[in-house]
């Protein structure tokens, strides 16, 4: 079994959740924030989920606040505003560190797995991570890419 199914994280709520629920599915798992120049992204990562979470497409928002503090506020304050600004209804997660001594433990393995251009350390808001059905990590996106820009990915994936 990947290593991916046996890391736990916490829900908006703070309650842990295990990524065992997502054995089978296509999951792309991103961090947000909600004041950064990437946050319309939101719109279309969710386009991304009305298209596919019928054939099994999972997104996983992670709300930072490491890059300039673009997310500043409370877990209900976030919920807030995805819901209601950008209409977001796939699982926006607790905030969490990506980088540093905090980092989440998801992050150490997603970062081990697929590194970026420029090492392994994320380096802004909306870097996006391909998990393929069985858990492994197939492709890292930088920030600047456009979700839409994954669905050929996310496609085959899914066949």
């Amino acid at each position: 079994m990947s290593k991916f199914y046996s890391i736990q994280v916490k829900d908006a709520k703070g309650d842990v959740l295990s990524l065992e629920q997502y054995k089978g599915n296509v999951v792309v798992v991103v961090n947000v924030a909600s004041k950064c120049g990437f946050t319309p992204q939101y719109k279309d990562l969710q386009e991304l989920y009305d298209t596919y979470k019928e054939q099994g497409l999972v997104i996983l928002g992670f709300p930072c606040n490491q890059f300039k503090e673009q997310e500043p506020g409370s877990a209900e304050e976030i919920q807030s505003f995805c819901s209601l600004t950008y209409g977001v209804d796939f699982p926006v997660l607790d905030k969490v560190d990506v980088n540093g001594e905090n980092e989440a433990p998801l992050y150490t393995f997603l970062k081990e797995e697929q590194k970026g251009l420029l090492g392994s350390s994320i380096k802004w808001n909306f870097t996006k991570f391909l998990i393929d059905k069985e858990g492994n990590v197939v492709k890292r996106y930088a920030p600047n890419v456009n979700p839409l820009k994954m669905k050929k990915d996310i496609e085959k994936y899914l066949a």
